[in-house]
């Protein structure tokens, strides 16, 4: 039985090794440039994410403010029916307290005695009988001041609902506030730590950079005069910052950009973009005008105003001003033709 021994490496066997051990040390080397990157990479992912969850909390509060000043002007409106009734009640008490009296005064003979004193029978008689239109008329207006009284009793438990709906707003509104202004002064501490020309990059750039859906026909005119007329008051904000919860005219965020520019055109639209998506018929992106809301996501938590060309126009997010960007920059949930 032959015995192994191992063999010396040959010079091309040791070149082999030799070349093998080098692309080892390239490929660890090349391995580690994405590594270094990554955190950039990372940070920017997780503004974007930041950016998104802002706006969606930024719906929320849009939302849960405009129920709230709606609540509000409701409570104002039942609380000024209910002075009126409660002044209606008083009045009818009074009136009430006065038909009794008079009764009492005529009634307090014993009609047969009043009858027999009398000097002119007939005299009493009509004054009976008025006694008695008197009687009829206090029962149907007893029955009015109660239904009176029901009435303004459901007024001030309905107000009442009202109210506590109202303080339950307010602390959904703060909490929503609080929420939105932590993950954007969170976005903001990444931005920051981004090196300047990749910080800069990414304030100019697209949210996705995707250029696929911006080689659509030309600029077409806006569907309708109105169109026309917001799509030249969303032309007229382009440069003015993003201001979260703003709505205009200084600063805006991007359903409160979209409502302004419809407001200039004599147009009222809803606050949040969720709701704006319903202010009109849905059209194709084929169809799109200028003019028309171009709403983002499933949940259309963000929302623009398409401008022709492939293009929006709308207010991205803090930092960046109000601006024109390819129409395919987020996955599209609706096209709303006001």
């Amino acid at each position: 039985m032959g015995s192994h021994r191992r063999l010396a490496p040959s010079g091309f066997d040791r070149g082999s090794t030799a070349a093998v051990g080098l692309l080892s040390v390239v490929a660890a080397l090349l391995g580690a440039v994405p590594a270094t990157a990554a955190p950039h990479d990372d940070r920017r992912a997780e503004v974007d994410r930041l950016h998104t969850e802002a706006e969606q909390a930024t719906e929320a509060y849009n939302k849960a403010d405009a129920r709230t000043d709606a609540l509000r002007e409701e409570v104002t409106t039942a609380q000024e029916s209910i002075a009126r009734q409660q002044e209606r009640v008083n009045t009818m008490r009074d009136a009430l307290g006065s038909l009794a009296g008079a009764q009492y005064r005529s009634g307090g003979i014993d009609p047969s005695l009043a009858l027999l004193l009398s000097a002119e029978p007939d005299d009493y008689l009509d004054r009976a009988s008025v006694l008695d239109r008197i009687t009829t008329r206090q029962a149907g207006e007893l029955r009015e001041l109660q239904q009176a009284m029901r009435d303004l009793a459901q007024d001030r438990a309905e107000a009442a609902r009202k109210l506590t709906e109202l303080e339950r707003g307010r602390k959904a509104v703060a909490a929503h506030k609080k929420t939105v202004e932590r993950k954007l002064a969170k976005a903001r501490a990444l931005l920051a730590a981004l090196p300047d020309d990749e910080r800069t990059a990414y304030q100019r750039g697209s949210r996705s950079g995707r250029e696929d859906l911006t080689a659509l026909a030309g600029a077409a005119a806006p569907a309708s005069g109105r169109a026309g007329a917001a799509f030249a008051a969303a032309r007229s904000a382009l440069g003015k910052p993003y201001v979260w919860g703003a709505n205009g005219p200084s600063g805006f965020d991007c359903s409160g950009l979209t409502q302004w520019s419809y407001a200039q055109a004599g147009v009222g639209i809803p606050r949040t973009s969720q709701a704006q998506t319903g202010a009109g018929r849905h059209v194709s992106l084929a169809e799109a005008r200028p003019g028309d809301l171009v709403a983002y996501r499933d949940d259309a938590s963000h929302i623009g105003m398409y401008a022709g060309n492939g293009q929006v126009i709308h207010a991205p997010y803090p930092g960046a001003p109000v601006r024109y960007d390819p129409v395919g920059m987020m996955p599209i949930s609706s096209i709303t033709r006001v």
